[in-house]
């Protein structure tokens, strides 16, 4: 019993000796882990975003760019696009320590650039599954390159399907999900969403999509422990599964085409009519409508989820906070708009910059209603959404790219 016991407590100090030290949440999407704006590791965040050092670094950047940053590791991945046509396209990393270059690809546009001068041609994030980065960008050029930067593959859409763009440009983000890519390449005329293999790059699956323009990224929900996309759109949402393109629901009332839904395990919140509630049946028989709040209409930011709360920004900078199992508005607070990105949120606070480079850290914690409790600005039109990680914050312009943490004692 003794030499048992003895092994077992050995075999306990071992596992404490041999486990990971670096155990923050990796940022690899458009609004992070689960697609929801939401990590829970971030606890340390600094939320005097002013304070002196509270800028860990910041560095310049070779192009235009609207996508929010990954954080892999100890890397942070992003796109852009410079030249006078942005038709030279980068994907770009650096080291999250102190923001030093790390690596750098640059490709030519196959498809058009052409975009509104508010937007730009790498709109979309990038998506990565912690092997490889898929950066697309609104010329419908679709490129897969390993952590280091290795080239693993390239897919010129408009190529394949050419008449597939709007006079504004696209700004749909990727996701990953069960070995597949899923991307959303919805506009006027040759209006498609497909699931690309991420070993090949080649389509599993190609369905077509209403032909109406459309800049709202697909969401991942988990339904029974089964992952399934959904596909906002003007006529509404469609769930799939990753890996085939099935159907498993269809809501066919209606949703914007600017900000996305956000999903809380079998729940979508899709910004329709308002904000309407929505739950997916495990057994595949549909999607049950919980409720619909015309007050609760998000503006350009998606709408996000927080400790049992549903926050919308609206138009006019309004943040409202709702009751997630009604819809009722609990209370609202004017911010400093107007906003071109989401919020994002490590649990007790929100963080959002708005288009003139003010950042913006909320207190959501107060029973009653939140408090701006700082600002920062950056003197720089930010239109991107802040990726979380490790107590920091990154956050990109079209020039630079910013980390903030809590200064070293």
């Amino acid at each position: 019993m003794r030499s048992v016991s003895f092994f077992i407590r050995y075999l306990f100090w071992l596992c404490l000796i041999y486990l990971p030290m670096d155990s923050h949440a990796d940022w690899l999407n458009f609004r992070g882990p689960g697609a929801n704006g939401v990590v829970s590791d971030c606890a340390d965040l600094p939320t005097d975003l002013a304070a002196e050092g509270a800028i860990a670094w910041q560095i310049d950047l070779p192009g235009r760019g609207l996508g929010s940053p990954l954080v892999v590791g100890d890397r942070i991945y992003l796109t852009a696009a410079s030249g006078p046509e942005q038709r030279q396209l980068h994907i770009l990393c650096f080291s999250a320590a102190d923001g030093a270059p790390i690596w750098e690809r640059r490709f030519w546009a196959t498809g058009r650039t052409m975009c509104h001068k508010k937007t730009c041609v790498a709109a979309p994030s990038p998506a990565s599954d912690g092997q490889s980065i898929y950066a697309f960008y609104s010329s419908n050029d679709l490129i897969a390159v390993s952590l280091d930067g290795d080239v693993r593959w390239m897919r010129g859409l408009t190529l394949d399907y050419p008449n597939a763009s709007n006079s504004l440009g696209m700004s749909s983000s990727l996701v990953v999900a069960d070995d597949t890519v899923v991307v959303q390449v919805e506009n006027d005329s040759e209006s498609f969403a497909a699931g690309i293999d991420t070993a090949t790059g080649l389509n599993r699956w190609k369905i077509d999509r209403p032909k109406k323009a459309n800049w709202t990224s697909p969401v991942v929900m988990q339904v029974d422990q089964q992952a399934v996309v959904a596909l906002q759109s003007s006529a509404g949402v469609l769930g799939v599964l990753p890996k085939t393109g099935s159907a498993l629901f269809d809501f066919d009332g209606g949703a914007s085409t600017i900000p996305s839904s956000v999903a809380v395990g079998d729940t979508l919140y899709v910004p329709s009519h308002g904000l309407t509630a929505l739950r997916a049946s495990a057994d595949g028989s549909g999607i049950e409508k919980l409720w619909n709040e015309g007050a609760q209409r998000p503006g350009t930011a998606s709408p996000i989820v927080v400790d049992g709360k549903v926050y919308t920004i609206n138009g006019a900078g309004v943040l409202s906070c709702g009751d997630p199992q009604t819809g009722e508005r609990l209370w609202r607070i004017r911010l400093k708009g107007p906003f071109g990105c989401s919020p994002v949120s490590n649990g007790s606070h929100l963080y959002i910059f708005n288009e003139m480079g003010v950042g913006q850290c909320i207190d959501i914690t107060g029973e009653a209603e939140a408090r701006v409790v700082s600002e920062v600005e950056l003197d720089d039109t930010i239109l991107s959404t802040p990726a979380l990680s490790d107590d920091s914050l990154y956050i990109r312009s079209d020039k630079h790219l910013w980390k903030f943490s809590k200064p070293t004692e």
